[in-house]
Parts: C-alpha cells; sequence; structure tokens
C-alpha cells in the first residue's frame, strides 16, 4: 500500500515492492497524481495514485555483503524538497534495518 504525502500542493509516494531478479526489497518515492475520473464513485478509491519512480533505495535482503542502494531513474530533472527527501530516505533506512534483523535472525546455514 503507497504512502502519500503532500508538500507545498504537490503530492508525493513510496511504494514497497521486493524486485525477484535483484533478491531485494524498492522503496520507490514518486511524484502522486489525481486517481482516474471513474474511481470518484467509490468513497474508498485514493484520490492520488504513484507516478513513475524517481528514487528508489534497493535493499538486499539475500546477501547480507550486498549493500543497500539508491537509484536515480529519471531523464527529467526533479527538484525533491528537503522534507520530502528526509521522509523518503528515514523509510528506506526503516527497510534496511528490517531487512537486516531478519538475516540476523535466521539460522546458518548448515555446511556440506
Amino acid at each position: 500500500m503507497p504512502e502519500f504525502r503532500v508538500h507545498d500542493d504537490r503530492h508525493y509516494a513510496i511504494q514497497f515492492h521486493y524486485a525477484l531478479p535483484d533478491d531485494a526489497w524498492c522503496v520507490e518515492l514518486s511524484e502522486a497524481t489525481p486517481a482516474p475520473d471513474t474511481w470518484a464513485d467509490n468513497p474508498d478509491a485514493p484520490t492520488h495514485i504513484p507516478g513513475p519512480a524517481f528514487l528508489v533505495a534497493v535493499v538486499p535482503d539475500e546477501d547480507p555483503d550486498q549493500e543497500p542502494t539508491v537509484h536515480i531513474r529519471s531523464h527529467d530533472e526533479h527538484i525533491i524538497p528537503y522534507e520530502i527527501m528526509r521522509w523518503f530516505m528515514q523509510k528506506a533506512a526503516e527497510e534496511v534495518e528490517r531487512r537486516r534483523l531478519t538475516l540476523e535472525q535466521q539460522p546458518p546455514e548448515p555446511d556440506h
């Protein structure tokens, strides 16, 4: 479920998803766009949806030696307000801690 934040009348979204090819969790930041007009009849529908991600934190969860990274995915210039960047980095840091805790709690693999 995406999380949304408004800053200076601009809407931003953070989404979390698992990238199977990378064996990693991704935390994506995008500018949110208005939801389709067809959703207006549904009172539970969100007013905005995430747009294309322009920042992605990739947090590996299989290999403890792999470091998390941040990828910039944009051909356009994006000005990211400081508070939005802090929000994104806080969510990325929380995901890193969650994955590291999970790795620490896994039993060691048996030697063969």
